[in-house]
């Protein structure tokens, strides 16, 4: 239905001024309760729980501080700000894989932003979990070519033998389930990333028993490639084994001496040996 031409009009100054007026008394009850504001600004409450407030300290430990240092020396000092993601990564890896409030705003004191500059980075990336995981995140892939593959029936038996649903975590505290989108891994659907690593071509037998490895802290080591397909084969050949480049590739020379002089734009492709 069309919006009158005069609606706005209608509204009146004095009913504009009550909604605003109520807007703010909501927002006001709010950061009155266990709702804390820091650097106002959209999105940008934390709310309060036991271990994740603003009274609490953080800092990293004398060997993640050389870290730090070697992070910070990738950028001019007028860009630390540039370090941002590496920082807030080492944190939350110190921080047994999640960001409290206040790790944020160390990263900011280093990088010397304002905290809500962090706040915005680990808010917008789900590389960053700004509440506290299980020691095993299990992220489960349930994009197209993971679902067709049978990715509901993968997510249902972590579910029946964990007994948690997808944003829960084990009252073991051992596991966090996530179903996420597509994590990159298609040919070998389905799959899982677990912490950093990738575990693909899954049964339902074959979760059930990388779920009983964890639990006895043991997971399987990665493959040859830097992920494991739980079906035996090496990496993405498929069922029928290798069907391309089943001989050994042969790359582009590069000349001899290597570069010298300047590089006409021209023929940079020629200068790099593509």
């Amino acid at each position: 239905m069309p919006v009158p031409a005069n609606f706005v009009l209608r509204l009146g100054s004095s009913s504009l001024t009550s909604v605003v007026s109520r807007q703010n008394r909501i927002v006001s009850s709010l950061i009155g309760s266990n709702i804390q504001k820091r650097n106002f600004a959209k999105a940008s409450f934390h709310i309060n729980t036991p271990d994740n407030k603003i009274t609490l300290n953080f800092d990293f430990t004398d060997e993640n501080y050389v870290l730090v240092r070697k992070i910070l020396s990738k950028y001019p000092n007028n860009y630390k700000k540039s370090g941002i993601i590496p920082l807030l990564d080492l944190a939350q890896r110190q921080n047994g894989g999640w960001l409290p409030v206040v790790a944020m705003d160390k990263v900011a004191d280093i990088v010397e932003v304002e905290p809500i500059r962090v706040y915005e980075v680990a808010s917008f990336y789900t590389m960053f979990n700004r509440t506290k995981n299980g020691k095993y995140f299990i992220q489960l892939c349930g994009t197209t070519p993971c679902m067709i593959c049978g990715s509901e029936e993968i997510k249902k038996t972590i579910e029946n033998h964990l007994d948690i649903k997808s944003g829960e975590t084990s009252k073991d505290g051992l596991f966090t389930l996530l179903e996420v989108e597509c994590l990159g891994a298609c040919a070998n659907a389905p799959m899982i990333q677990l912490n950093d690593d990738y575990y693909e071509c899954l049964t339902p037998k074959s979760i059930i028993e990388l779920l009983e490895a964890c639990k006895k802290g043991v997971p399987p080591p990665m493959g040859k490639w830097g992920s494991l397909p739980m079906n035996g084969q090496v990496s993405c050949e498929g069922p029928s084994g290798k069907t391309s480049l089943i001989g050994n590739p042969v790359f582009p020379k590069i000349r001899e001496g290597g570069f010298s002089g300047s590089v006409d734009p021209k023929t940079v492709k020629d200068q790099m040996a593509y």
